[in-house]
């Protein structure tokens, strides 16, 4: 089946919802302006429960369906939060607020999420529930761990998740999605490294430690390169460097600060215990002390295969089996909706944007003109997911 018409119709009443959070970006949890005209939304579609406030500023809505002798539930999840950036698109609906811009196309998701609502809504047309779900701080925030933490699951007995991201680059309207690793984990780590300072004219009394630093730099690269199996994913990046106060003076001190992103859980263990090996003892060649910490922040967004396989099945639904890349690329980029799928399967799919700007720049626009394929597939989802009879 193609983009469904009923959505087709009212295509422009969602653009300008979209327009209306694009307007209004607001950051991590403190999207309460939008969380508040989402739930006043869900409650004029005529949704059977709205919850608010679940992961601090949360938003949670059910809808039953016409029978409900699966006694299932579905979960669909959408963003809500914007980034602390400015604004350069020169748009007619652009930020109005200073330094803060939907720069990844959370206004387009949530209004997506809630144009299947009303139409959900309307019809009715499934045997189960579903559990719309508007997310805040996705963006380093992990809130949707934060609404796990409050009982996402359990309260609302969900048994399968879903999430869908817009993706720039890949033709309007397509969809791409892959068993597995499809969003990175997105670790950090943070090196200390300890010398003996001193007079810059006099470097042989010192123990140099941004010379340990500057070679560190480089040998940080053979973690990936040498240690890591090419055939698989890793990015080891070094992205912060601080070290002294004057030019004429050594410091004591230097540190090192970076960003590690992986596919594959083993893969991630291997990095963090290399790392753990590779510094205090590289410093200790240069007769300096170094210690690192490593700290990991979202898990690998990980599709399970037989939901991955029906989401792609849905995608066909809607756009046609040309439309639709089951082996897409992965991505580096983390994503926190990897908290959902590991808890219950689901799956995480690619809408493109088109030729747009990337994200997470200051140009970058949502293409209001994929609404209709993203809402389609929302609705298309729930009811071949829980099919009536």
């Amino acid at each position: 089946m193609p983009v469904i018409n009923r959505i087709a119709e009212f295509t422009d009443e969602i653009a300008a919802w979209r327009q209306d959070f694009h307007a209004h970006p607001e950051i991590l949890y403190e999207v309460t302006r939008t969380a508040g005209i989402v739930a006043d939304k869900l409650r004029a579609f005529g949704c059977d429960e709205v919850v608010t406030g679940i992961g601090r500023t949360g938003v949670v809505g059910i809808i039953e369906g016409r029978a409900n002798t699966s006694g299932r539930t579905i979960g669909l999840r959408a963003d809500m939060d914007a980034l602390p950036m400015t604004e350069r698109t020169g748009k007619p609906y652009a930020s109005t607020i200073a330094g803060k811009m939907h720069a990844c196309g959370h206004d387009g998701h949530t209004a997506m999420l809630l144009g299947a609502a009303k139409y959900l809504a309307e019809t009715r047309n499934f045997d189960g529930r579903v559990a719309l779900i508007f997310q805040p701080a996705e963006e380093g925030g992990a809130g949707g761990k934060a609404m796990l933490e409050d009982g996402l699951v359990e309260r609302f007995a969900i048994d399968e998740f879903y999430g869908m991201h817009n993706w720039p680059g890949m033709p309007a309207g397509h969809f791409g999605i892959r068993p597995g690793g499809i969003m990175a984990a997105t670790d950090r780590f943070y090196i200390d490294i300890s010398g003996q300072g001193g007079h810059a004219a006099r470097p042989h009394t010192t123990i140099d430690p941004i010379i340990v630093a500057a070679n560190m730099i480089t040998g940080l690269q053979s973690i990936v390169s040498r240690n890591v199996d090419p055939l698989q994913s890793a990015v080891l990046s070094v992205t912060m460097v601080e070290a002294g106060e004057a030019d004429n003076v050594i410091s004591k001190t230097a540190k090192i600060t970076g960003t590690v992103r992986t596919l594959d859980l083993g893969v991630q263990d291997q990095i963090e215990e290399r790392l753990n090996q590779f510094v205090p003892q590289f410093a200790q060649s240069f007769g300096a002390s170094a210690s690192v910490r490593y700290a990991r922040g979202y898990p690998v967004t990980v599709n399970a295969p037989a939901q991955t396989r029906f989401a792609a099945e849905v995608a066909r639904d809607v756009v046609g089996a040309e439309r639709v890349d089951e082996d897409t690329p992965p991505s580096m980029g983390g994503e926190d909706f990897s908290f959902m799928l590991e808890a219950k399967p689901g799956a995480y799919i690619f809408l493109g944007n088109g030729e747009s700007a990337e994200l997470h720049t200051g140009e970058y626009d949502f293409n209001d003109a994929v609404i209709p394929e993203g809402t389609s597939y929302w609705v298309r989802l729930v009811e071949r997911a829980l099919p009536v009879g």
